[in-house]
């Protein structure tokens, strides 16, 4: 983006897709507590009063029992914050269907090999890091993030006591010579209890939301849409159906760099869907310290079940030189089990990443 507008869009963890995400995350962090080389791929869809539990679980200790996935479900959902009784979807009335099965032989086999761990699929991931913020991220979706967070943030601390758990941000930046230079449009899409006015809305967003999260972006010229359908009371899985991974640009950089398809959520490390986006990500933020670009996407791609990437490119975007940046990443290990190791993938840290973005948050290890 050299010059124009841009926009990016951020939901918070009561969004039906983040219900899944956060409850598939779950999983796949208690799997690892009781068997750090556990192979996850958890999918979760939820619709109304239903849960279903899909995928597979390859371990060498017991799995989850249903009693405890049970629990997982109903404790992700209840902190969330849908807990109440009256409507269809809530932590204790919900009906949990589950249809994980093992981890098919072929792939394991291909997957855990006895020198080396080959990718667990084959595939291409995208990683991204830019100087235009401190995060290392695209301006549009780390506002976007910001706005979203914190209306969960105020709603769970009381500070508002009409807001419900689902909400959409938006965020669109103006560009000029390739640098942020004013942000021209806001929306904020909150679920709402039915007593509250639309307005009260509006002047919580106007005199609080905003300039708490913009900072030095807000200004009074923002085109700012509130709740632009009107009322939003019902929402979550009994306004719109969840599925796991259909937030992954919200996930990664608001579209502001490429997505290579995988999702992320609910994959243990050895999908290398997350663990080679993160290590490209990594790799990414690199380039840029070592003031080898102001912006850097790395691309990694890969075969099933062998560990060496099939490719490896660098593109700096006309910031850096491109040569040179391919041959400071030819220092870096991109073997999945590299990887695992340099990341610390086998640890139950996957519940840090679920919501507001997978990258941008300092306490992760690839942002380190």
């Amino acid at each position: 983006m050299k010059t124009g507008l841009f926009t990016s869009e951020s939901v918070t963890e009561g969004h039906p897709d983040k219900v899944c995400d956060t409850i598939a995350d779950a999983i796949l962090d208690a799997s690892l507590v009781r068997d750090p080389y556990a192979r996850v791929a958890c999918e979760v869809l939820c619709k109304d009063e239903h849960v279903i539990l899909a995928g597979e679980i390859g371990s060498s200790e017991d799995v989850l029992s249903g009693a405890e996935l049970d629990s997982i479900v109903r404790h992700c959902i209840h902190d969330i914050g849908y807990t109440t009784t009256s409507e269809r979807f809530h932590s204790e009335g919900v009906r949990i269907q589950n249809l994980l099965g093992a981890q098919s032989h072929q792939i394991a086999n291909a997957v855990i090999q006895k020198d080396e761990v080959g990718a667990g699929d084959q595939g291409l991931m995208f990683g991204y890091a830019t100087t235009e913020t401190p995060e290392g991220m695209p301006l549009p979706i780390t506002l976007a993030h910001r706005l979203a967070r914190q209306l969960a943030t105020d709603r769970k601390s009381g500070r508002i006591t009409w807001a419900r758990p689902d909400a959409k941000t938006q965020v669109t930046v103006a560009y000029e010579n390739g640098e942020p230079k004013e942000v021209i449009a806001v929306v904020v899409s909150t679920q709402h209890r039915a007593e509250v006015t639309q307005e009260s809305i509006r002047d919580y967003v106007v005199s609080t939301l905003i300039p708490e999260c913009l900072q030095q972006w807000a200004h009074d010229g923002i085109t700012l849409h509130v709740n632009p359908s009107g009322a939003f009371t019902l929402g979550g899985p009994e306004g719109d159906c969840g599925v796991t991974g259909r937030k992954i640009i919200v996930d990664s950089y608001g579209g502001f760099a490429r997505h290579g398809g995988g999702a992320f959520s609910g994959k243990d490390g050895t999908k290398v869907d997350r663990s080679g986006a993160y290590f490209a990500r990594f790799a990414a933020k690199q380039v840029i310290k070592e003031g080898l670009a102001r912006r850097c996407e790395v691309q990694v791609a890969y075969a099933i079940g062998v560990a060496q990437p099939v490719s490896i490119s660098v593109d700096t975007r006309g910031t850096g030189d491109d040569a040179l940046a391919s041959k400071f990443l030819r220092g870096f290990d991109f073997r999945p089990a590299a990887i695992l190791e340099a990341l610390g993938l086998r640890r139950p840290i996957f519940h840090e990443t679920t919501n507001y973005g997978h990258f941008g948050k300092p306490e992760l290890a690839w942002e380190q």
